[in-house]
């Protein structure tokens, strides 16, 4: 039965109109869903009452689907009528439009983004609320990661407070980091409470210094301390990754000892495959596996069942090499020591999947000189310049090519047909060299690429260089002679070919091989480098031999 909401709850004050609008005209989604969702549904319904039309939709848009049912209760007809005519809704007031329906969604993510935009576009915000309640957090982060900056703000303010934990840990860093900087401090520590420990430590990792101090302080003292000692490590190394919520054995209990303690706990933590064996000190000695323990006899001891030749991971060792290991050894988690080997936590493989996701998107947006910029809709200044530096190198490289032409310049205008044919050459290498540059930065991310057979591999690219180099000097020739009809110059295009690709194998191993002992990300600006030499070698030959034939 229902009623009119003055009655029932007569302690609506002016401060929670004002403050109730104010939010509203700021755009403050967040903060609205808190304040209404602190309140009686009886309250929320006066608080509507009193709006205007614009302010009744935004606010309704920012009440909890599951309280809606019961602030529609605490409505006059008059009132749920028309905010169905506001609404747009053409089912009744009472139906499952106005409510919490559940509806199927289409999973093509192309479907669903596209239904985020529409509810945007139209002010349905409440739309987003409902599709994202039905939606695992890292299908919403993509969808956040694929909208521009001031629609994604709108639709963060959707998701429901429990699940913005969640939805931030599947976040790529520089999109986590510019939404949770728009967050207020109150509701980011509230999620940064919902974060597992290396997931939290990432978050802090990529926030201002102060505003990650201020998660710090709320945090309980031993939880501080753990993310501090977590934060004492770099970012890219096994203690960066590392979680603490291992569990710890001593090598001289009884099973049945370790299986009372687990029915204690409320739950096991997640990936945890094995045990690990310490001693008083807290020195790691060796690792239980979890299905031995369930298999295995109450009364045998823990040191019958342990395996002690399982190899730690060192704290400073770097992600990368963490996983490769874990790729090699297929392994779900594997333990962290410190240098005098006392246990500290343990990495497992949701981490290392993390990693080598961020190791390819790098080596893919690397190759492109676009080094971090994850973030597709990043505001246009700070991708310009980031952009710009490498467009700049770029210019310089085009500028010795430019020169080395330049240096010829009597040869091009005495025989026209050498600019025709010019770009073939430089193509050509690029192309070879780029094919052998990507091998090498693989072999080296990989780990299969080490000081003893680097001259093995150069030999290689060398042998494939001079076989593609007669197959398509030949090729080039025999075409140039019958498009110009000069055996010359067929002649010497295909020399410089084929100097031209015996120089890119050459470069493709040796750049990137050369950069990374001078502390240069390869992935980053090995294409660069290669581009201009293959250009300024392929110019040179072909444009220098033309020089000494022709004229």
């Amino acid at each position: 039965m229902t009623g009119h909401p003055q009655q029932d709850q007569p302690d609506l004050t002016a401060t929670d109109i004002a403050h109730l609008r104010a939010m509203i005209a700021h755009d403050q989604g967040k903060r609205a869903r808190r304040l209404l969702k602190a309140m009686h549904p009886a309250k929320v319904a006066s608080l509507l009452e009193t709006l205007t039309p614009q302010q009744r939709i935004a606010a309704w848009h920012q009440v909890d689907a599951r309280t809606e049912p019961k602030v529609l209760a605490h409505l006059s007809a008059a009132m749920r009528a028309q905010l169905a005519r506001d609404l747009e809704v053409d089912a009744p007031p009472s139906d499952s439009a106005l409510s919490t329906a559940d509806s199927p969604i289409d999973d093509a993510p192309e479907t669903q983004l596209h239904l985020v935009l529409d509810a945007l576009d139209q002010g349905k915000l409440k739309r987003i609320s409902r599709l994202f309640s039905k939606l695992h957090p890292a299908r919403i982060a993509g969808l956040l990661e694929s909208l521009p900056a001031t629609e994604r703000a709108a639709a963060w303010d959707m998701v429901e407070g429990e699940r913005t934990s969640k939805v931030l840990r599947h976040l790529h860093q520089e999109v986590r980091r510019r939404l949770a900087t728009e967050m207020d401090l109150e509701h980011l520590v509230e999620a940064a409470r919902g974060l597992e420990a290396d997931d939290l430590v990432d978050l802090i990792q990529d926030l201002p210094v102060a505003t990650g101090r201020q998660i710090l302080e709320a945090m309980d003292r031993r939880e501080r301390e753990r993310l501090q000692s977590m934060l004492s490590y770099p970012e890219d190394s096994a203690g960066g990754l590392m979680n603490m919520d291992q569990i710890a054995v001593r090598a001289n209990i009884k099973i049945g000892t370790l299986l009372r303690y687990l029915r204690l706990r409320e739950d096991l933590p997640s990936n945890t495959d094995k045990f690990f064996v310490i001693d008083r000190k807290h020195h790691y000695q060796g690792i239980l596996r979890t299905r031995r323990v369930l298999t295995a006899r109450p009364e045998t001891m823990v040191s019958d069942l342990m395996e002690t030749d399982f190899e730690p991971v060192l704290a400073d060792q770097p992600s990368d090499a963490v996983a490769r290991r874990f790729e090699e050894q297929d392994l779900s988690s594997a333990p962290v020591v410190d240098a005098d080997g006392r246990l500290l936590g343990r990495i497992t493989i949701d981490d290392v999947v993390d990693v080598i996701r961020e190791q390819a998107a790098h080596a893919m947006m690397g190759m492109a000189g676009l080094d971090e910029e994850t973030d597709m809709f990043a505001p246009v200044l700070a991708s310009s310049r980031r952009r710009a530096v490498w467009l700049g190198i770029n210019l310089i490289t085009a500028f010795l090519a430019a020169w080395v032409i330049g240096l010829f310049e009597g040869t091009l205008q005495q025989v026209v047909a050498l600019a025709v044919l010019m770009p073939i050459v430089a193509s050509m290498g690029g192309i070879a060299g780029s094919q052998t540059l990507t091998l090498v930065i693989r072999g080296l991310a990989t780990g299969q690429l080490a000081g003893g057979n680097t001259r093995i591999l150069l030999l290689k690219e060398a042998g494939i260089g001079l076989l593609n180099g007669l197959l398509w000097a030949l090729v080039v020739a025999a075409l140039a002679i019958l498009w110009f009809g000069n055996w010359a110059i067929g002649g010497i295009i295909a020399v410089a070919i084929l100097l031209n690709l015996l120089c890119a194998a050459v470069a493709g191993v040796a750049i990137p091989l050369l950069m990374r002992r001078l502390g240069i990300d390869p992935a980053l600006a090995g294409s660069v480098v290669l581009t201009t030499v293959t250009d300024i070698v392929g110019f040179f030959a072909f444009l220098g031999l033309a020089t000494l034939i022709l004229l």
